[in-house]
């Protein structure tokens, strides 16, 4: 036999240490995998099961206002001429009332149901200023809104009431010469009474329940 093949004949014999290496290695790679499936199949427990994706709701300037900016019953068609032949003037209370067939103009869906004070007068739109709270605050909104969507405001008719029926007290008063005092004051107690002497105590006492009278139709 040459010595070329006594080489390769060598070089290809498995020695001991050869076996070794190799099942080392094999079983290095199966324990490295065993780790990775364990680490694998926890990660997949912990994680939560996906949801399908849907589309979120939306959030336009007039969202959820479905029956909201609906007209009332029997409430429909044209607008009626009354509601531009109204005056309003700087410092009247107003209401703010969309009106969903009138799109011009139209304020924002948290003024509506609002009364504010009329601050300024254009060609088509009054000027409004509406209290808002935001968090802890009040503040003073102005707005522009057409005619359409307002209408004069009732919280002040029982303020202006009273204020003329007081001048015509003061002015009663001062013609007899007193001097009377018209701030509103509290409700008191009902005034006392006294019981008539020989008035004839009656006492009232319950009747006990008797089963076999109730069922002859009772007394």
């Amino acid at each position: 036999m040459s010595k070329k093949k006594k080489r390769k004949a060598q070089s290809h014999t498995p020695t001991a240490a050869h076996f070794g290496a190799k099942t080392l290695d094999i079983l290095i790679y199966y324990i490295q995998s065993f780790i990775l499936g364990l680490v694998s199949s926890h990660n997949h427990t912990l994680t939560p099961p996906q949801r399908e994706k849907k589309m979120p709701a939306g959030h336009g300037l007039r969202s959820r206002t479905r029956d909201l900016f609906a007209r009332p019953f029997r409430k429909k068609g044209p607008t009626h001429l009354t509601t531009y032949l109204r005056i309003f003037k700087i410092g009247d209370y107003v209401d703010v009332k969309v009106n969903g067939s009138i799109h011009k103009g139209m304020p924002h869906k948290f003024y509506h149901g609002r009364t504010g004070r009329v601050w300024n007068v254009t060609k088509r739109a009054i000027g409004v200023e509406v209290n808002k709270q935001v968090r802890n605050k009040i503040l003073k909104k102005r707005i522009h809104v057409r005619i359409e969507h307002v209408q004069p405001s009732r919280c002040h008719e029982e303020v202006q009431l009273r204020r003329k029926q007081n001048d015509k007290l003061k002015a009663e008063a001062k013609a007899q010469g007193m001097i009377i005092s018209t701030k509103r004051q509290p409700k008191g107690p009902n005034p006392g009474f006294m019981v008539v002497e020989g008035a004839t105590l009656e006492t009232v006492t319950p009747i006990p329940y008797d089963v076999v009278n109730d069922l002859k139709g009772g007394y």
